[in-house]
């Protein structure tokens, strides 16, 4: 599979906790592995467990560029929580952009305080595909529930991610770097979330026809 352009610029964002940084690290390397060339930039919120988190990926076959995608050249959006991608689509989205969606809120501690409201979802994620090319969407975080633990939700986005065959993602090569970035204890539970995150989009997309801007729900 080629590169749909040169760079082609991945956003993954969410909030602390939910292993951001952890997938733009096993979605680097296994891209690395592969013979592709990544810069990898990451920038941050508040710092405490609840914060924006966002890492920058920029994809060539074979140029370094800067690590900081500049605004509105964002090719594809990974975003494990829905207000966060809204978030990150406003200054970096653009008409031919692609959104992979984690579909379950995390309330800040604002909102679980009550001294904040947070927006409707339905209302996010439509927002969402209105400012996508194409968008594929799940509930990473229930999939993870279902293993155990949601821990496990970056590494169904993952999953998802080689399954939407926009970034050439080989499961073996994807195995052989989370050997070597995490505890071996942990890798069969991994690769089953990862197995279940590309189940989950196969079976979307074989059932009902991607979202475009202006389609339905997926």
């Amino acid at each position: 599979m080629f590169l749909p352009k040169d760079p082609f610029n991945v956003i993954i964002g969410g909030v602390g906790g939910q292993g951001n940084v952890l997938a733009s690290q096993i979605l680097g390397e296994t891209l690395v592995a592969q013979g592709y060339v990544i810069t990898i930039g990451e920038t941050y919120g508040a710092s405490q467990r609840g914060g924006s988190v966002m890492s920058h990926l920029r994809i060539s076959a074979k140029n370094p560029f800067s690590p900081l995608i500049p605004e509105g050249q964002g090719d594809l959006l990974v975003a494990l929580e829905p207000v966060e991608g809204l978030r990150i689509l406003a200054p970096y989205g653009n008409p031919n952009i692609m959104t992979l969606l984690n579909t379950r809120p995390i309330h800040p501690i604002e909102v679980i305080s009550g001294d904040a409201d947070y927006p409707e979802v339905s209302k996010v994620i439509a927002t969402i595909k209105d400012l996508s090319s194409r968008i594929w969407t799940l509930n990473a975080t229930e999939i993870a529930l279902e293993m155990g633990d949601s821990i496990f939700s970056n590494i169904v986005m993952l999953g998802a991610l080689s399954s939407i065959q926009v970034l050439p993602i080989d499961r073996q090569t994807f195995q052989s770097v989370i050997k070597e970035l995490l505890p071996s204890r942990t890798i069969e539970e991994n690769m089953s979330a990862f197995d279940r995150g590309r189940a989950e989009v196969e079976e979307v997309t074989k059932n009902k026809p991607v979202s475009s801007r202006g389609g339905g729900e997926n």
